[in-house]
C-alpha cells in the first residue's frame, strides 16, 4: 500500500516540477505557443489532481497508528498544489494583460494594480479556507478518538460492575459458610 503511495508521490514530483517549468516558460513564449501552453498546463493541473485524490485514498487505507506521517506529507503535497494553481492563475493574468494591452495598446498599470491586490486577497482568502478546513477536519478526528475513549470506559464500567457485583455474592456466600461452620462447632 505505501509502495502505491510512493509511486505517486513520484508521478506528483515529476509533474509538478514540469508545471513549473511550464509556468516559468508562458510569459516568454509567442501568443500562438502561449496558448497551447496554458492549455497543456491546464490538464497537467487536472492530473495533478487526480494523483492527490489517489494519494488522498491511499493514506485513508493506512492503519491509524502510521496515518499520521502520510497525513502530513499529503498536506505539503495540498499545499504545493495550491501554490502551483497561484503560479499558473499570476501567469495567466500576465499572459491575459499581455494580451489585452496588444488589443487595447494600453498600459493598464492601474489595472495590473488591482489584479495584484485581488489576487492577494483571492490568495489569503484561500489560506484561510485551508487552514479552517485542516481545524475542521483535526475535530472530527477529536470527536473520533473521544467517542473511541468513551465506549472503552463503557466496557471497562461493565467489568468492573461485574466484577464488584461477583464480589458481593463471594461475600454472601463466605457469610452463609461462616454461619453454618458456627452452627456445626456448636453442634
Amino acid at each position: 500500500m505505501s509502495s502505491d503511495f510512493e509511486g505517486y508521490e513520484q508521478d506528483f514530483a515529476v509533474l509538478s516540477a514540469e508545471i513549473t517549468n511550464k509556468i516559468a516558460r508562458v510569459p516568454r513564449l509567442p501568443p500562438d505557443e502561449k496558448k497551447q501552453m496554458v492549455a497543456n498546463v491546464e490538464k497537467q493541473l487536472e492530473e495533478a489532481k487526480e494523483l492527490l485524490e489517489q494519494m488522498d485514498l491511499e493514506v485513508r487505507e493506512i492503519p491509524p497508528q502510521s496515518r499520521g506521517m502520510y497525513s502530513n506529507r499529503m498536506r505539503s503535497y495540498k499545499q504545493e498544489m495550491g501554490k502551483l494553481e497561484t503560479d499558473f492563475k499570476r501567469s495567466r493574468i500576465a499572459y491575459s494583460d499581455e494580451v489585452r494591452n496588444e488589443l487595447l495598446g494600453d498600459g493598464g498599470n492601474s489595472s495590473e494594480n488591482q489584479r495584484a491586490h485581488l489576487l492577494d486577497n483571492t490568495e489569503r482568502l484561500e489560506r484561510s479556507s485551508r487552514r479552517l478546513e485542516a481545524g475542521y477536519q483535526i475535530a472530527v478526528e477529536t470527536e473520533q478518538i473521544g467517542q473511541e475513549m468513551l465506549e472503552n470506559l463503557s466496557h471497562d464500567r461493565e467489568k468492573i460492575q461485574r466484577a464488584r457485583e461477583r464480589l458481593r455474592e463471594t461475600d454472601a456466600n463466605l457469610g452463609k459458610s461462616s454461619r453454618v461452620l458456627t452452627g456445626m462447632l456448636r453442634r
